[in-house]
């Protein structure tokens, strides 16, 4: 190279670093990225797409620095994705969770303790009960977000003709006018399924006659006259034939296929399902009217939650907090449950609730069993104990009632082989 051409490549050299200098000065940093909040649901769209839209476009424009992601998952895919998200450390801001199955990974310290974030005064917004629900080792992790309390259908018609003019309120009752149910209509009062892994109706039932499930340390605590009771009352109406035998080989879905063929006489159920008897058995939900949850002794009546958690390890919290919170206020509760035929579970929205229901004149079936469910609130309560092995004590309690009915043993003896076996496993 010669030195004519050494001097051009060393001014346009330094021209290009002049040029760079200039560029570096004169532009501005990059901008930060805008925070996102990352929201899980279980199976809600396409159906509540539009809602959701709307509520998560309303709450960006009172945030407008924060962007809200909604990811919407199959209701069968959920356990699994979120225990491998929690594990690997990549679990969204918000998701929504159940208790039952929430509580096992609360355990585990993977989700966000909201006594330190949410006041009791701010806790209080919510029913107590249902408050209660997602805590642990007095340790909050949920935010409750809407609820589902089963009614008792009744088919009207049955009922007239056993000579009975209204649904039974206790466990107590029930076994009083099955019998006269069974030999006037030649129908079964009702069908609850004792097939591990599905309804958890009979477990529930148990602890509304007064049966404590599990201890503190949850070790069994149903080996009490309470549990032999409990135990006894539903071998007995299996062995006095007032119930269908398919409880023992079919689950809930049974229940619901001979109620709308109209073989038995009450169907514990959502009041949701009213509008799916009249598309599906328009004859049977003509006679159909909607009653409160049958109890025990002890008027516990079971309620279902649904939750919104925020992980641990979110890099979101106080943003993912606020959007938890703005889903689950007063307005936006009242408005989802319109949307979805479900349950509020602030006290102020519970409330609203039921005065729109006193108001409406002329109520359709749906909103009759709507106002039924939502005056059960104040006796509600999640019934199963928050354990993460649930699914197998209900295994466990099964197949020994299934044994006593069956007659291969003794009441006495399920229960006491139920305990043993829980507390082995344990």
């Amino acid at each position: 190279m010669g030195i004519g051409q050494i001097k051009r490549f060393t001014i346009w050299a330094f021209l290009g670093l002049f040029l760079s200098w200039l560029v570096s000065c004169n532009s501005s940093p990059p901008a930060p990225s805008q925070p996102t909040v990352e929201f899980w649901t279980m199976q809600l769209q396409p159906q509540f797409t539009n809602y959701f839209n709307q509520v998560i476009s309303n709450f960006e424009r009172e945030h407008p620095k924060i962007k809200v992601q909604w990811v919407d998952v199959p209701w069968s895919a959920m356990e699994s994705k979120i225990l491998t998200a929690v594990s690997s450390k990549t679990a969204p801001d918000v998701v929504n969770l159940n208790p039952s199955f929430a509580s096992g990974l609360a355990s585990k310290n993977a989700w966000l303790n909201l006594n330190q974030k949410i006041t009791p005064d701010e806790q209080k917004l919510y029913l107590p009960k249902v408050w209660a629900a997602s805590t642990l080792n007095n340790v909050s992790f949920g935010i409750p977000w809407y609820l589902t309390t089963q009614v008792t259908i009744c088919n009207q018609d049955l009922l007239t003709k056993a000579g009975l003019d209204q649904a039974p309120k206790t466990f107590t009752e029930l076994a009083k006018i099955a019998p006269q149910i069974k030999e006037k209509t030649g129908k079964y009062p009702l069908f609850v399924s004792f097939v591990p892994g599905d309804s958890n109706e009979a477990l529930e039932s148990l602890v509304s006659m007064g049966v404590t499930l599990l201890d503190s340390q949850n070790k069994a605590a149903f080996n009490t006259p309470e549990g032999v009771a409990a135990f006894k009352f539903w071998v007995d109406l299996y062995q006095a034939d007032l119930l269908p035998p398919e409880v023992l080989t079919q689950g809930h879905r049974q229940a619901i296929e001979l109620y709308q063929a109209g073989e038995i006489v009450f169907l514990s159920t959502g009041a949701e399902f009213i509008d799916s008897i009249k598309n599906n058995a328009p004859t049977i939900a003509e006679v159909s009217t909607a009653a409160p949850q049958i109890t025990g002794e002890t008027g516990k009546k079971n309620v279902a939650v649904m939750n919104l958690i925020i992980p641990q390890d979110s890099d979101q919290v106080d943003n993912a907090l606020k959007f938890a919170l703005f889903v689950t206020n007063t307005d936006n509760q009242l408005a989802f449950a319109k949307e979805a035929n479900v349950l509020p579970s602030t006290v102020e929205a519970v409330s609203k609730y039921l005065k729109e229901l006193e108001t409406e004149t002329n109520l359709t079936p749906l909103q009759n069993a709507r106002k039924v469910s939502a005056m059960q609130l104040k006796d509600a309560e999640v019934l199963i104990p928050p354990v993460s092995n649930i699914n197998q004590l209900q295994q466990i309690i099964y197949q020994n009632l299934q044994a006593a009915m069956l007659k291969e043993k003794t009441v006495e003896q399920a229960v006491s082989d139920a305990a043993n076996e829980w507390n082995n496993l344990s």
